[in-house]
């Protein structure tokens, strides 16, 4: 996971670069697209961090998200905050609420601790819900067009829209790669491997546990607040189930446990859905045919199956 030298932050460098120059040659229709799957991508990458790399199977991501999308939304909406600190508000709002998550549903393990951060997140859902005359419940709101500038830009058009994106993107992306090349990194991956072990050796499992879920939850606040700000909608829906599923279909497609996977599997999945709807109403077939050939032929995903047969260096 740790090897490589400088060749994954050469291969990540170059991912970046790659995207910067897709908007000179993209649709803006399609580059608006991409802009979206790099906003998932940030909360895949958040979602990776706590199950790929220490063994946390969620499926509260969704209230997550919502935090950080409130939290940026609300205060843009009712006081006029502007792009920055609405951003900064979210990403507090989705660490904060990882934290008190945290403290309580790590309290259990392995399938509790799904089913108990399942149980918050729709608790979460039906409380956006029951005051839907602030949060505009499934209905939503859409942000002000003044609470989405930033620094003289307008983050509802398109080259600053897709440039925020990726700047987003970058920054979660070689945090996160830093991160798992760290020694907390080395230190999540133990409590995967070995919980019991890793306690001899004298890491407290909560004190570990809790800190990768906060950081899972500010890169989910990260990409709330961005969904908000940049696609100028804020709405109960992304609270629901479907938004706790989706990150992990993402990680396991891509490769749980690789930081290029969240990428790569929001990619590979928002291209299929997007195709598949194009052909037929019943596009969820084609997303589950694509999770049978995952199970069948690549149970480690797509990056994590390289890994683990040609490139051994890919972290």
């Amino acid at each position: 996971m740790t090897g490589g030298g400088v060749k994954p932050w050469a291969l990540h460098l170059a991912l970046i670069a790659v995207l910067l120059t897709a908007q000179f040659w993209l649709s803006p229709y399609h580059a608006t697209n991409l802009a979206r799957i790099m906003v998932l991508a940030v909360f895949a990458m958040g979602y990776n961090l706590a199950f790929g790399y220490t063994g946390l199977l969620s499926l509260g991501h969704a209230l997550l998200l919502a935090a950080g999308m409130y939290a940026a939304g609300l205060p843009a909406q009712l006081w006029g905050w502007g792009a920055g600190p609405a951003f900064i508000a979210g990403v507090a709002g989705g660490g904060l609420m990882a934290a008190a998550l945290g403290l309580l549903a790590l309290r259990t393990a392995g399938v509790s601790f799904m089913i108990v951060t399942l149980m918050f997140a729709q608790a979460g859902y039906l409380t956006l819900l029951y005051f839907a005359p602030v949060t505009g419940g499934d209905d939503g709101f859409a942000v002000a067009a003044a609470s989405r500038r930033l620094l003289g830009f307008d983050l509802s058009t398109d080259t600053p829209r897709f440039l925020a994106a990726l700047l987003i993107f970058a920054a979660g992306l070689l945090i996160s790669l830093a991160l798992i090349r760290s020694p907390f990194g080395r230190t999540m991956v133990a409590m995967r491997e070995n919980e019991e072990r890793s306690r001899m050796l004298g890491y407290n499992p909560f004190t570990v546990k809790l800190a990768a879920l906060t950081i899972s939850g500010l890169y989910s606040g990260a990409a709330g607040a961005a969904y908000a700000l940049l696609f100028g909608y804020v709405g109960a829906s992304f609270a629901t189930i479907q938004y706790s599923i989706l990150p992990m279909l993402y990680v396991l497609l891509g490769g749980a446990g690789t930081t290029l996977g969240p990428f790569l599997g929001a990619l590979v999945m928002f291209t299929l859905i997007e195709v598949a709807t194009g052909l037929t109403s019943a596009y969820l077939f084609f997303v589950g045919a694509a999770l049978v050939a995952l199970v069948l032929f690549a149970p480690k995903g797509i990056l994590g199956t390289i890994r683990e047969r040609w490139v051994r260096w890919l972290p």
